[in-house]
């Protein structure tokens, strides 16, 4: 009999470990009908409430005499903002303007936060914006690459509106992001959670997270849908961001400099950003979200960094964006006693004719 018990204990440890391992499948399987539930529970929330929208704006049409909008109200603003800009505290300075300057704010959540939409979404897209009356005034965000709408034959273009930061430091931001997360969501789990490894260490060893080819995200993000835009390293992406900037977009701001952003923006759009200015400066904490645990590269890191091709591209188009931001700024606002203050209106109309009797 104690041999028996002796050949019976391994078979005993065989279908525990089988238990165990069925036990595992069942519970990730209840997880992901639980992520399923989530994501649709969360679309319908979001449709209920767009159609509650245009439910009031039906209701108040019927006591307007126009059909049409006014003109201040036929516009839309889409910022498509890069990952680790700085984009979530600007962002959340229109969720808190939006109730009091009466516009609408969009998240546009593509499908695995792929930039890059298909052919059909971009239609869709470009019609839903252009023609959405009951979203207009509107602000959409989302981390979407730039997308040309003269190529849809549409009357009317959206404003674009973006800020970019030093590449390096974008990088260390979003490496670290990934595992340690930020003070906005504190106990969000991340992607990279656990990995103790630091961004030095990453680029000394050759990790894949901290690649040169990591950087090449600001140009294809401007540089728009084409299919050489996403090539790393390419100089024809690069000339196509920087006409894109230039020629489609209203402003592109710094990071370093997001106050200014804000100022300027408010000057030009105060239909959309008034009382932004103030928002920024008060230092509330719905504007300011920081990535925790966040180290430093040494000088020999970034060094290493800095002799990529990728890299010097990067910082081309960073430092292009960055000099057409203070020429704007420079002919926007002026400095007294230390603070920065808008110019007022620096032209006027004369010799109208013919005279009006």
């Amino acid at each position: 009999m104690g041999v028996f018990r002796i050949m019976m204990s391994p078979k005993i440890q065989l279908l525990a470990v089988l238990a165990f391992g069925v036990a595992m499948l069942f519970i990730e399987n209840q997880i992901q009908k639980l992520d399923e539930s989530r994501a649709k529970l969360e679309r319908t929330i979001a449709r209920h409430e767009v159609a509650e929208v245009e439910q009031r704006h039906s209701k108040s049409a019927g006591r307007e005499t126009s059909s049409s909008l006014a003109e201040e109200d036929d516009v839309v603003i889409i910022y498509n903002r890069v990952p680790k800009t700085a984009s979530t505290s600007f962002t959340n300075i229109a969720y808190d303007l939006c109730g009091k300057n009466r516009f609408h704010v969009l998240h546009i959540n593509t499908t695995k936060n792929n930039p890059v939409m298909s052919l059909q979404d971009q239609v869709r897209f470009v019609r839903n914006v252009t023609s959405w009356r009951e979203m207009k005034p509107g602000f959409y965000h989302g981390h979407v690459a730039y997308l040309d709408f003269s190529k849809y034959s549409v009357n009317s273009k959206p404003l674009y509106i973006n800020v970019v930061r030093d590449p390096i430091e974008r990088l260390v931001s979003y490496y670290y992001f990934l595992r340690f997360g930020d003070d906005y969501r504190p106990g969000l789990r991340r992607r990279k959670q656990g990995d103790k490894k630091t961004f030095d260490e990453c680029v000394s060893s050759g990790g894949s997270d901290c690649a040169p080819e990591k950087l090449w995200l600001q140009v294809p993000f401007f540089c728009g849908h084409h299919s050489e835009c996403w090539n790393a390293g390419s100089r024809w992406a690069l000339e196509q961001a920087k006409y894109n900037l230039v020629n489609e977009y209203l402003l592109v701001g710094v990071t370093e400099e997001l106050e200014d952003f804000v100022m300027i923006l408010e000057a030009a759009l105060p239909r959309f950003f008034k009382g932004a200015t103030e928002l920024i400066r008060t230092g509330k904490k719905s504007h300011l979200r920081k990535t925790t645990e966040k180290k430093p590269p040494t000088k020999e890191t970034i060094a290493k960094l800095q002799q990529s091709d990728i890299w010097k591209m990067e910082n081309e188009f960073y430092e292009f964006a960055l000099e057409q931001f203070q020429f704007v700024r420079a002919h926007a606002v002026r400095e007294k006693d230390g603070e920065l203050y808008v110019l007022a209106q620096g032209f006027f109309y004369e010799k109208i004719y013919p005279k009006v009797n």
